[in-house]
């Protein structure tokens, strides 16, 4: 959700009078298209964001410190050198526009008092930051400069007149009732009512504009043609209510999350939405804290999805290199069992020496291996004698023989890789922090899948980690894992039954390893979903207790299906066990165990169990 004229007007407000008179103490630039301002106030410090970015425009308040490049880009020292030790004298939004002018007060080279204008331009991809000089009317420097070759309507570039962003020519917020229906036109009468108001009133964003028609009672589909008076009156109300920021309105910002426990949340409002009436909300009291935290939150899910693509990518290169090596390996093992037969050609040959002539280039002989006695033809070399060529055909035998020995084992060592991958991108998937992917990232490392410990912050830029990935899979060599503590593992999944049993979920192989080898006593119940990738889970029993209670139990496999590559099917079968029937061979891959004594339950996990399975999720200790 982008911040929209409205939501910016009722922030400017209430901003504005606590930034008013804050001195500028430092500036930073951590990411290309943001700066920091660090402010000291009388009542503390605070740091100002500045965004211009392309997919998260914005400006707010925030605590969080980033770190900077090694060395200022240009933009920020220019910044310094107009802004720094300057007084915020005040923070300006024209007419509910996405346009924001921070003005600033500080002493010139020649000590000479100026004002200096500072307008935050949030526009979607055409976001800008850009510093001018009001008095002369130019552009001082741009966060992003173009020329009349990127567009015709202005430059941005020092020296430079300042253009403000074109007008869309929409309505400010109108008062009377009658001057705001005066605003459609005929041509309007086919469009839906959600699109004229974005169209026509500046300000209103669509979620805006949808909540608008959703307060007068109607539907997001409503067409123009379809309004009654009573249906434009309570349009006009609703309008007045969202639309039109007043001094002294309370509001109530809230975020918005979908069920789903510790999810990013998925919009924010200034005012209670209708249209997120099915969403869990949470409010806050300040309109600033909504937004910095909405925004935090989608930056770390977005770095989260960059990294676990990014270590996607490794995982599927290798998928697709080992299924390369799987259908040559099937070649040869096709080939190598017709090669089989030639044992039979060389018996042949043996027994019916006297019939071949020599220089023969076939002979037709009686195959006493069938109890027909059927006839079969078997090619021969005529530069080579009879004896010779049964022995060439003994050769070829073994030599089959031999290549499918060695062929079988490759095989089944590049399908033991292939699930091995599989259970990674079953982790990767359902990673939900940057820690479970750094020890995913980790476990590549040992495997020799990646070069290096922890996850490179620019793997998602430089890809990097993929073409490391091709030299090492190249290699027959492969690091030896290496034991980790039981401190670094202890953050499993934690859950407790409707009997409030504890039931334990690794989130990745080492996890996994960990629960079934290390955290598990002899006794305690193991569950995993049969011969498909999926999470280790855990049920600790008592002394003497051979099983925990059916729901327990239940709840437990459910969380072993939902962790699983078979997260929604149907009748999933589920192995469990005590942990003392587990073992894991050697050269085993991480998060592989074996066990021969087991029971298995078939379920179709029911939507309000996982509900509020996932609801009691703890933290791990």
């Amino acid at each position: 959700m982008a911040l929209d004229g409205v939501t910016l007007a009722y922030l400017v407000k209430e901003l504005a009078p606590q930034l008013e008179g804050a001195r500028i103490d430092k500036i930073f630039q951590p990411e290309k298209d943001e700066v920091h301002f660090q402010l000291r106030l009388n009542q503390g410090n605070k740091r100002l964001l500045l965004n211009a970015g392309a997919t998260s425009p914005r400006f707010h308040l925030t605590d969080e410190t980033k770190k900077n490049p090694s060395a200022p880009p240009m933009f920020c020292m220019i910044l310094r050198k107009h802004l720094e030790g300057g007084k915020l004298t005040g923070i300006h939004q024209r007419e509910l526009e996405r346009v924001i002018t921070f003005e600033i007060q500080n002493y010139n080279d020649r000590g000479d008092l100026v004002t200096l204008f500072l307008h935050l331009e949030i526009m979607g991809k055409h976001s800008n930051l850009i510093l001018v000089d009001p008095a002369a009317g130019i552009i001082l420097d741009g966060l992003k400069r173009y020329s009349h070759a990127l567009s015709r309507y202005r430059e941005v570039l020092p020296g430079r007149t300042y253009l403000a962003p074109p007008s869309q020519g929409k309505q400010p917020p109108l008062e009377d009732e009658e001057a705001w229906r005066q605003c459609f036109s005929p041509a309007d009468l086919e469009a839906k009512i959600t699109k004229l108001l974005v169209s026509h009133f500046a300000g209103i964003s669509p979620e805006l504009a949808l909540e608008v028609v959703i307060q007068a009672g109607l539907t997001e589909d409503t067409y123009l043609h379809q309004c009654g008076d009573i249906d434009f009156s309570r349009i006009f109300q609703a309008y007045q209510r969202l639309c039109n920021p007043k001094d002294g309105m309370t509001i109530e910002p809230s975020l918005y999350y979908s069920l789903q426990p510790q999810s990013p949340p998925l919009a924010f409002s200034f005012v209670p939405f209708q249209q997120y009436y099915e969403l869990r909300k949470s409010t806050f009291l300040s309109l600033n804290e909504t937004i910095e935290r909405f925004f935090r939150a989608k930056a770390t899910a977005n770095n989260l999805e960059a990294k676990r693509g990014s270590l996607r990518k490794v995982v599927q290169e290798q998928q697709t290199h080992y299924q390369k090596k799987l259908a040559v390996y099937e070649e040869t093992i096709t080939e190598a069992n017709f090669n089989l037969s030639y044992q039979r050609w060389g018996e042949l040959l043996t027994a019916n020496l006297h019939r071949i002539s020599s220089g023969a280039k076939e002979v037709t002989v009686e195959d006493y291996h069938d109890p027909s006695l059927a006839q079969v033809t078997i090619p021969l070399d005529p530069n080579l004698t009879a004896i010779d060529n049964a022995q060439r055909y003994y050769k070829l035998y073994n030599k089959a023989k031999a290549t499918l020995l060695k062929t079988q084992q490759l095989q089944e060592d590049a399908n033991e890789e292939i699930n091995y991958l599989n259970s990674l991108r079953v982790s990767l998937d359902q990673a939900s922090t940057l820690s479970d992917l750094e020890e995913i990232y980790a476990e590549l490392a040992d495997q020799g899948y990646v070069a290096g410990k922890h996850m490179l912050k620019d793997s998602s830029k430089s890809g990097k980690g993929s073409s490391k990935a091709k030299a090492n899979a190249k290699s027959k060599t492969k690091v030896k894992p290496k034991a980790k503590s039981s401190k670094e593992m202890l953050s499993p999944r934690i859950y407790r039954s409707s009997q409030d049993r504890i039931i334990y979920v690794g989130k990745n192989n080492a996890q996994n390893d960990w629960l079934s080898l290390r955290k598990g006593n002899p006794n305690d119940l193991w569950l995993h979903v049969k011969q498909i990738p999926g999470s280790h889970v855990l049920v600790p029993l008592e002394d003497g207790e051979e099983f925990p209670d059916d729901a327990t139990l239940e709840e437990a496999a459910a969380l072993a299906i939902y962790y699983s590559q078979s997260r929604g099917s149907s009748q999933v079968p589920v192995d469990y066990t005590h942990v003392k029937q587990l073992k894991k061979p050697n050269s085993a891959k991480p998060g592989m165990v074996v066990y021969e004594q087991n029971w298995t339950l078939y379920l179709t996990p029911k939507q309000e169990i996982l509900e509020r399975l996932l609801a009691s999720e703890e933290n791990a200790q």
